[in-house]
């Protein structure tokens, strides 16, 4: 073991292809998702993926027309994306817009976070 210092210190060593929020009242989270295309930039399955875990976060939250709003939204792009050998071209762009107009919706869920990395690597 380490000494005090080590134990109260808190460290992230190298991070790669993983998204994570630290939040409030003793909740942290993580949310990874690899082995994306040969280029790096994540195919339509990966993308798929974290459209689902967003999804599936979004429940956890209050009712709201905003939710429904995204929710319909994030519906829309998994539609598109199931059995897609590629995404399309506009998709990135369309779902980065849709987490910044719910931003203050979505901002503490790490599944958005994940989201959001794996759209600024696919460059939308």
């Amino acid at each position: 073991m380490g000494t005090d210092d080590d134990a109260r210190g808190i460290r992230i060593g190298d991070v790669h292809g993983s998204a994570f929020s630290i939040g409030g009242s003793h909740n942290s989270n993580a949310v990874h998702h690899g082995g994306g295309a040969q280029d790096g930039a994540p195919g339509a399955e990966e993308l798929l993926e974290a459209v689902r875990d967003l999804r599936a976060a979004l429940v956890r939250l209050p009712r709201s027309t905003e939710r429904s709003e995204l929710d319909a939204e994030l519906d829309g792009a998994a539609g598109e994306l199931e059995g897609a050998g590629e995404i399309r071209p506009g998709l990135p762009a369309r779902l980065r817009g849709a987490l910044e107009r719910w931003a203050p919706l979505v901002e503490t869920l790490s599944a958005a976070t994940a989201l959001g990395g794996l759209l600024t690597s696919l460059g939308g």
